[in-house]
C-alpha cells in the first residue's frame, strides 16, 4: 500500500519579491515526498486561497519577508475557512517577530518558522500536523 501524499502549496503574498527561501522549502519538501505547487511571487490572498481549493491542498505554506503578515494570514485563514478548508495546515515562515507569533497562532497557523530553520524540522512537522506521525 502506497502511503498518501501530502499535498502543499508554497506561496508568497502581498508585494514581497524575496523568494529564495520558499524555493529552498519547495525543493525540500518535495524532497522529503511531498507533492508541492509553488505560486511563484506577489500572490493576493485571494488567489493563494483559490489556488490551495483548486489543487486541493493539506498544507499551505507562507513565505513573508515584507511585514505584512499580521494583514495577510489572517486574511487567507479566513478564506480557507469561507472555501470549507478548514482542514487545511497553515504554516508560516519568513521575518517573523517573536512577539507576533502567538497572534498569527491565535488566529490558525498552525507554525511560525524564522530565518535557519532546519527544512528538516518543517518537513517533519508538516507530517506531523497532517498524517499525526513523527517522523525520524
Amino acid at each position: 500500500m502506497e502511503e498518501r501524499k501530502i499535498r502543499v502549496l508554497i506561496a508568497k503574498p502581498g508585494l514581497d519579491g524575496h523568494d529564495r527561501g520558499a524555493k529552498i522549502i519547495a525543493q525540500a519538501l518535495r524532497d522529503a515526498g511531498m507533492e508541492v505547487i509553488y505560486t511563484g511571487l506577489r500572490q493576493s490572498p485571494e488567489m493563494i486561497a483559490e489556488a490551495a481549493l483548486q489543487e486541493d491542498v493539506d498544507v499551505v505554506g507562507l513565505s513573508i519577508l515584507s511585514g505584512a503578515h499580521l494583514a495577510l494570514v489572517p486574511r487567507i485563514i479566513e478564506l480557507l475557512r469561507a472555501n470549507g478548508q478548514e482542514h487545511v495546515k497553515v504554516f508560516v515562515g519568513g521575518i517573523i517577530p517573536e512577539e507576533d507569533v502567538p497572534v498569527l497562532k491565535a488566529a490558525g497557523v498552525t507554525e511560525v518558522y524564522g530565518p535557519g530553520t532546519s527544512t528538516r524540522e518543517v518537513a517533519e512537522a508538516i507530517r506531523q500536523a497532517v498524517l499525526g506521525e513523527e517522523v525520524h
